[in-house]
């Protein structure tokens, strides 16, 4: 099978294509003929730090969405032709191939009417933001959010969540993008580049803060999410911790770390199962029109490296998908 191949931990840029024998399912396992691939920060980010339960050549690639083309031992849930997508395991070889290896009870379902760009575009965006907002921040009908990154894959989704929730956005985004993240939901934009951040919070609230903070960028704006939270608010973070100082307990805060892909080497079924659900929840609201998957652009498999550079300079829009064929 046609495969991105990384020989050892290094730049992005250092994938190749080859060939690798297709995979067989084991026990619990489906083997899915890739369709398109969602292309995510954590790929690049994995490529160059590498994992010390990889073996190499190794495939990267964890958003995959497909066909059920081979069914492992006791597996019931899915048959050969079902449409699926998931968030892989990145200990294990993942979907940046013609056929790919996952564990089944992990795996949603795609609906006829959603596209499996749309769907390949869902897992480590649309789950991390799913994840944070309704099942750690469990957000609520009124109250005042800031979605860090609202141009961005998790920022996007968030804004979206939120605003269907009927909270209040707030978001942070370059100037370019505020009618973009205007169109997602967002109630107030403030320029990062510009404008005093945490002023234009406070401001914006009247000195009392927001409820909720999706921190999705780094350990500073965390600081930031810490420093504008009211008084029993909570965090989520992706991306960077906060300092944690005797002032911040002070506020009576909830701390939430997102760690999505953990789940698959945890020994918690449930949280495994979650995933799936998780999956199914946000595929839905993409069928129904509640939730734009934020498609900026596709492109072809030999594209996926210079893709994935372009992503890690910080200013691509929504979601790259690439289409195998």
């Amino acid at each position: 099978m046609k495969a991105l191949l990384l020989d050892r931990p290094g730049a992005i840029e250092t994938l190749r294509l080859g060939e690798m024998s297709v995979p067989d399912p084991g026990v619990g396992e489906i083997r899915v003929r890739v369709e398109a691939l969602g292309l995510n920060p954590v790929d690049y980010k994995q490529a160059s730090r590498g994992n010390d339960a990889w073996s190499y050549p190794h495939l990267l690639g964890l958003d995959v969405a497909g066909v059920v083309d081979s069914v492992g031992q006791d597996v019931d849930r899915w048959q050969v032709g079902d449409r699926v997508f998931y968030h892989g395991d990145l200990t294990r070889p993942g979907g940046f191939a013609e056929y790919a290896i996952t564990t089944a009870h992990t795996t949603a379902r795609i609906p006829d009417d959603v596209s499996y760009v749309d769907a390949a575009a869902i897992p480590c965006a649309g789950l991390t933001a799913y994840q944070g907002i309704v099942r750690k921040l469990k957000v609520q009908p009124g109250q005042t959010v800031w979605v860090q990154g609202g141009a961005g894959g998790v920022g996007g989704y968030g804004v979206q969540l939120c605003a269907n929730i009927g909270a209040t956005v707030i978001t942070t985004a370059s100037e370019r993008n505020f009618e973009h993240v205007k169109a997602l939901g967002a109630s107030h934009v403030i320029d990062y580049g510009k404008e005093d951040v945490v002023g234009r919070i406070m401001e914006i609230t009247d000195g009392r803060g927001v409820d909720a903070v999706q921190a999705a960028v780094d350990a500073e704006s965390a600081n930031q999410g810490i420093e504008v939270l009211a008084f029993s608010g909570a965090i989520s973070l992706i991306a960077g911790l906060p300092d944690l100082t005797e002032e911040i307990f002070d506020k009576a805060i909830s701390i939430h770390k997102i760690a999505l892909g953990a789940a698959h080497h945890s020994n918690n079924r449930e949280a495994q199962l979650d995933l799936a659900c998780m999956a199914d929840e946000m595929i839905a609201m993409v069928a129904d029109g509640t939730v734009d998957s934020m498609v900026e652009r596709v492109v072809g498999f030999d594209e996926i490296p210079g893709s994935l550079a372009e992503i890690e300079k910080r200013h691509v829009r929504g979601k790259i998908v690439a289409e195998v064929k």
